[in-house]
Formats: C-alpha cells, sequence, structure tokens
C-alpha cells in the first residue's frame, strides 16, 4: 500500500471513528432545558383564601388525609383534625355510600410549639380491609360529620398494574396549587411523597397556622387517597432559640406512618408493600451511619424484599444522593457512601428525592468503587444500578434552583428549573412508564419521558 493510500485509510478510519463519537455523544449526553418558568411569584396563598376554608360547622374535622396503616396494603391510617374540641376519634366505614357497617376507634393527641397550641389531632387505623375495593368513611358526628371515600391497592401480585405520583417540596403557594391540581387529573392512585410538606417553619416563631392551612389545602386529594410520607429539612423544626429541643415535633403528631409494621423503631423510616412495589422510605436528617437504628433497618428490610412477588423495588428520600444543581449540591454525599452499594447490590429500580428545587433525572449509574486510594472518583455507568430523580418541584415559597452546573455531569440525562410533579405507572413486571409533567402556563405538559424496565425481571 502506498503511503498516499494508507493516510487516506488512516483518514477514513479517523473520520468514521469522529462520526460514531459524535453519534454516542447524542445518544448518551444529557438535556438542560432552555424552558423559563414565568407564572407566578413564588408567594403563599393568603390565609383568608378559599383554597384553605374550614368546614363551616362547629368542630367538624378538618385537614383529613390517609396513608396506608400496614404493610401490604390492607390497612389505611385516618387522621384528621378538630379544633374547638376532642370530639369523636371513631370512624365508620363500609363498601356502599351512607351505610357503614365497619367501626373504628382511634386516639387523638395535641401539641404545643412555643405560642402555638395545636388541634385535636386524631389517628384512627381501619385494618383487615379486601383488597382492590371502594370504601367510605365518616368522620365527626351529628352536623359536624363529614364523608369521604378511597380505593384499596389490588393484591399483592408481581403483574399487578398501579400509577404512583410523586411530589416534593409543596409548599402552599400558588404554583404549588397549580401542581396539586395537575396532579390530581394523572390518574395517579398514591402520591409518594418525598419531604417538606408545609414550610410553616420558614415564618416567625413558626406559625403552626400554617400546618393547619397546609392541611386544609391539601385535604382534597390526600383524604381520597394515600400519600407515603417522607420527612424533610423543613420538617425538623429545631428551635432552641424557642425552647423547642426536640426535631419532627409537629410532623410526628400529624402524620403517622406504618412503621411498625416493617419492623422500625421509628416513624421516620419504614416500608411498605403496594400492588407490585416494595417502597424504602428513608430519613435523610436521622442518623444513618453504620450500626445505627436506621442503617440496621435497612440493611433487614433490603433482605426481606421478594422481587417474585414485588418486583419494583422503590427507595424514597428527601436529599438526592446526585445532583447537579447548585442548590445542595452534594448534601446527600455521605447517605450514599452510606447506602449506595447497597442499592447496586439489590438492583433498586429508581430512587425518588426532593430538597433541590428543580427536576432531573440520572442515567444507571454508580460511583461504588471510588476510595481514597483507588482514583476511581467519577460516577460510571451501571446496568444495575438505580436511576436518580430529584423531584424538588412542587411550588413552595422558597422558588425554583436555577443555578445547574454550567458543563452538565455525564450521569444527567435529563434537568429543568420548573415546577411539576412526576408519575410512574407499573405496567407489570417488567415494564414501568415514567413521565415528568412541568406546569406550564396552567397546563399539564409531559416534558420528560421514559420507559423503565424492571431490574429484577
Amino acid at each position: 500500500m502506498s503511503k498516499v493510500a494508507a493516510l487516506q485509510s488512516s483518514f477514513h478510519l479517523l473520520f468514521f471513528f469522529v462520526i460514531f463519537l459524535c453519534l454516542v455523544n447524542t445518544i448518551f449526553s444529557g438535556v438542560t432545558s432552555s424552558f423559563t418558568r414565568s407564572e407566578w411569584p413564588a408567594v403563599d396563598i393568603p390565609l383568608d383564601s378559599k383554597e384553605f376554608a374550614v368546614p363551616n360547622n362547629q368542630n367538624a374535622p378538618q385537614q383529613v388525609h390517609i396513608t396506608q396503616g400496614d404493610y401490604d396494603g390492607k390497612a389505611v391510617i385516618v387522621s384528621w383534625v378538630t379544633n374547638t374540641g376532642p370530639g369523636s376519634s371513631e370512624v365508620l366505614y363500609g363498601k356502599s355510600q351512607n351505610k357503614y357497617d365497619h367501626g373504628a376507634q382511634g386516639k387523638s393527641t395535641n401539641y404545643t410549639f412555643f405560642d402555638y397550641k395545636s388541634g385535636y389531632i386524631h389517628h384512627c387505623l381501619l385494618d383487615g380491609l379486601e383488597h382492590d375495593t371502594k370504601y367510605y368513611y365518616k368522620i365527626g358526628t351529628g352536623d359536624s360529620a363529614r364523608e369521604f371515600w378511597f380505593q384499596t391497592p389490588p393484591e399483592i401480585n408481581p403483574d399487578a398494574p398501579y400509577t404512583f405520583g410523586i411530589i416534593g417540596d409543596l409548599g402552599q403557594t400558588y404554583n404549588s396549587l397549580s401542581t396539586l391540581e395537575h396532579y390530581m387529573q394523572s390518574g395517579g392512585q398514591t402520591v409518594l411523597f418525598v419531604g417538606d410538606l408545609s414550610y410553616a417553619d420558614r415564618y416567625e416563631c413558626n406559625n403552626g397556622t400554617r400546618w393547619d392551612s397546609w392541611g386544609r389545602f391539601v385535604e382534597r386529594s390526600v383524604a381520597y387517597q394515600p400519600w407515603i410520607w417522607t420527612a424533610g429539612n423543613h420538617e425538623i423544626e429545631y428551635r432552641p432559640d424557642l425552647g423547642e429541643v426536640s426535631t419532627f415535633k409537629p410532623f410526628l403528631h400529624r402524620h403517622a406512618t406504618p412503621y411498625e409494621a416493617s419492623q422500625s423503631s421509628s416513624p421516620l423510616w419504614y416500608a411498605i408493600r403496594r400492588a407490585s412495589a416494595h417502597i424504602i422510605v428513608l430519613s435523610s436528617y436521622s442518623p444513618f451511619v453504620v450500626y445505627t437504628p436506621q442503617w440496621h433497618w435497612l440493611r433487614d428490610e433490603l433482605k426481606r424484599v421478594d422481587r417474585e412477588k414485588t418486583p419494583w423495588l422503590i427507595v424514597l428520600m428527601h436529599a438526592p444522593l446526585y445532583n447537579s444543581n447548585e442548590g445542595h449540591y452534594m448534601e446527600g454525599e455521605s447517605m450514599r457512601v452510606a447506602f449506595e452499594s447497597w442499592f447496586v447490590h439489590y438492583k433498586v429500580d429508581v430512587i425518588f428525592a426532593g430538597h433541590v428545587h428543580a427536576y432531573e433525572r440520572s442515567y444507571r449509574i454508580s460511583n461504588i468503587n471510588y476510595n481514597i486510594t483507588s482514583g476511581s472518583r467519577y460516577p460510571v455507568p451501571d446496568k444495575s444500578a438505580p436511576v436518580y430523580i430529584t423531584v424538588g418541584d412542587g411550588g413552595n415559597q422558597e422558588g425554583l434552583a436555577v443555578r445547574f452546573s454550567e458543563v452538565q455531569p455525564d450521569y444527567s440525562a435529563f434537568r429543568e428549573a420548573s415546577y411539576g410533579h412526576s408519575t410512574l405507572e407499573l405496567k407489570n413486571r417488567t415494564h414501568a412508564f415514567y413521565r415528568w409533567n412541568r406546569n406550564d402556563d396552567g397546563k399539564q405538559v409531559p416534558t420528560d419521558n421514559v420507559i423503565f424496565h424492571n431490574q429484577y425481571w
């Protein structure tokens, strides 16, 4: 071969190699959306708004909300507040409207936070329910009684279809209302809530009335379907300057979780099974390093997961383990170091987090090979790793986190600083359809879509 021919051949090889690299980069590089949000300011809805309306009759139950009450979806915890007196903690329920052939007796509690005194907070467990059944329930007495309903999930089954909504960092602004109303049109059957509920802690002296207004605000959804609660940093509420030295006080009084059903020692971390999913809730702001109660519990719970029955393994937390936004950058690093190898070993499908007030989805990557001497200090593609999704974009008064890193990391698939919510439709044991929906000028816009292939099957 002549030198000219050899040069031409080398040039052709180099040309095709460059084209190949461009194609690979096109396939695997991430997207940073250029959409600019400009609808409503990040201010809370006024307290006298109809969105926070108090029920008319004296001492009528308000702030009604439900969550799963057991491990497998055959129980519901009903919670509500009465303001002027303890009233009744009984729940009447049945399968026909206005025909309540069952009753359960709950308990009430209250708390003070500095100069705020809560109403009477009721929690009542309805257990022994049938799967895939609509139940009507009634709380309160006489003219103050109120009636609601909920649908239990299908029996635990690897092919049971089910749709979860995912919401985080909601608050109570007009943007929050937009997110909530859009979610309620999505067909979601249960919300996976990834922390930061009311943002009441942003008010001077911790204005507990903003906990009450938020409870009335979300009642339109959570009185009719379970929200699975994760605690965020705005639920910590540690205020020694006000004499409040315990943590999570309002959250723990108001929001019951079925932690004992999964052998947890704390309401802040627990697990449930629902339809074809095994859902693990973690606390980013409780001790989790080696030998702590949360570490021990997660180690044991991951061993209990049966992917033959619940193929979809989902983890909820507040602080994301991977995040390319300047807001709260690397705040989840300690938990990543503690648990990422477990998530990869057990092939967790997806991890949802909040905290960062923007949206971001990762590729399947891990950084489990890194140690101080290995030199492998960057995340790498890993087929056994979870997808990490940040949905801290519910709409609260702190506004959006608009400062993404200038260069999008290789692990980041899609990111956008907008308000919205996600849905995860589990189709069967092998496939699920995930969608992030932007709140765009009052319209729900599906902006990021992906089909997930189950990690186990």
